[in-house]
């Protein structure tokens, strides 16, 4: 392992705090750091050995070093603010030809062209973007082997959320469609400085070697949107504005009086699927 400065040494000498505009909360406890690496190595290892690890909003570099230790031969990370660059490099210059820094908005950054395959993402999210990154990414999830992620717990549970729950909804529909998604711990927000006023959660997602159903994508969104737009509605009422509802519900075996949050991905990708054919 190599020795570098401890976290709060290297902030406090770079003169480095958290801008609430680029959504940053650092974590500086080395034990929760190594627990993020070893939970994506652990259940993904190749691109440790083989691939490329990514990560967006390195900050301080503290889930960097992390990955570094837990053996990463090729990490490349993802920088907006240009205050972090210095000490990302000092940590490059720790771990010779592993690291590579990247000063960009990782919004405007094709993350699936990074590195040698296979890829996976480990970060600690910035919440103002996280669900934005993400919802990117999927749209070429079978580029990456796994994404290891930090979110509001209220983002993870929707990730993860299943169908006549209150948590599910568009988002849970389009990474279940796309990956198996589990929360593998929740973080407190004790662990961040600046403290968050709510509490964290890390998501593990696998993209699946095909989506869990047959459907194009726009369409999926289309009937998603509709639905969920009116979530309170029953279908009969709520679809209108993506199709006719007796037909999409007829195709998906579900009653025209059901609402949204009873739906399962697999009967939306049926919709879905009944639009393309219409």
């Amino acid at each position: 392992m190599t020795t570098l400065p401890p976290l709060r040494d290297v902030i406090a000498a770079y003169g480095l705090s958290a801008k609430k505009t680029l959504g940053q909360n650092f974590i500086l406890d080395t034990n929760l750091l190594d627990k993020i690496a070893r939970a994506s190595k652990s259940r993904d290892p190749e691109p440790f050995e083989n691939g490329t690890v990514i990560e967006v909003g390195p900050g301080p570099g503290g889930v960097t070093r992390a990955i570094l230790d837990n053996g990463a031969k090729r990490l490349t990370v993802i920088e907006k603010d240009e205050r972090c660059l210095g000490l990302l490099n000092d940590v490059a210059d720790a771990y010779p030809d592993r690291l590579t820094v990247l000063n960009a908005d990782a919004l405007t950054v094709d993350a699936a062209d990074l590195g040698a395959a296979p890829r996976s993402v480990i970060s600690n999210l910035p919440y103002n973007v996280g669900t934005l990154l993400l919802t990117g990414w999927l749209k070429r999830a079978r580029d990456f082997s796994s994404f290891t992620l930090m979110f509001q717990k209220e983002v993870a549970e929707r990730l993860v959320a299943r169908p006549r729950s209150a948590d599910y909804g568009r988002l849970s529909i389009l990474t279940q469609w796309l990956c198996e998604a589990e929360i593998l711990f929740t973080v407190p927000p004790a662990c961040f400085t600046p403290p968050p006023k709510v509490t964290s959660a890390v998501v593990f997602l696998r993209p699946r070697e095909k989506p869990l159903a047959d459907a194009r994508a726009d369409l999926l969104e289309r009937v998603t949107a509709a639905a969920f737009n009116q979530r309170r509605k029953m279908l009969r009422s709520s679809l209108k504005t993506a199709g006719d509802p007796a037909r999409l519900c007829a195709a998906a075996g579900v009653p025209e009086t059901a609402r949204a949050e009873e739906i399962t991905v697999e009967q939306f990708c049926a919709m879905a699927k009944c639009l393309e054919e219409s």
